[in-house]
């Protein structure tokens, strides 16, 4: 179980010209995974093909910023955002995400295409990591996670609100 991991604190990373990609169906479940992805998650095809994406999913990401892109993929639209990522050894990685929904040709969705790439590392450092910890601490100051989510969530839009920018002005100007 993906949860059974124990975290080593050591961070993976891949070649600035490579390129993460997955594809999943409607409900998140790998249709698709690329060499790259399986290096640097260091798992076998077999171990993610047909299994839930959020199988590499690290308990430091926030759960607000999965929602947002939740939100924003089942609606059409696409979304950037940084991720980090848990291995199979416990091990973790970070990326800039791209993800779209996929359509058939009624338009309607079928899935989900993501591409993920090396993040910019003072980004990262200065910005991304800082925020992360204050939303995942703000989602755990509540006994429940829909009420963290939703305040850590409240605590996001106010931020970019003081800043005059939405979420994807934000992720671009960092």
């Amino acid at each position: 179980m993906p949860n059974a991991i124990r975290l080593t604190g050591i961070e993976k990373f891949f070649d600035e010209d490579s390129v993460i990609v997955t594809k999943t169906d409607q409900r998140g479940v790998i249709t698709y995974a690329n060499k790259t992805f399986l290096e640097v998650s260091e798992y076998f095809e077999k171990d993610v093909v047909g299994k839930p994406h959020n199988m590499i999913r690290h308990p430091d990401m926030p759960h607000c910023i999965f929602r947002k892109m939740w939100s924003r993929i089942k609606s059409g639209k696409e979304i950037f955002a940084y991720v980090v990522n848990r291995t199979k050894l416990g091990n973790h990685y970070w990326v800039l995400a791209h993800v779209t929904p996929s359509f058939n040709t009624e338009q309607q969705i079928v899935g989900f295409h993501s591409n993920r790439r090396v993040p910019d590392r003072t980004s990262l450092t200065e910005v991304i990591v800082p925020l992360y910890q204050k939303l995942s601490a703000l989602e755990r100051e509540v006994p429940d996670l829909d009420t963290g989510i939703t305040v850590a969530d409240s605590y996001l839009r106010k931020m970019l609100q003081e800043k005059g920018i939405g979420y994807d002005q934000f992720i671009f100007s960092i």
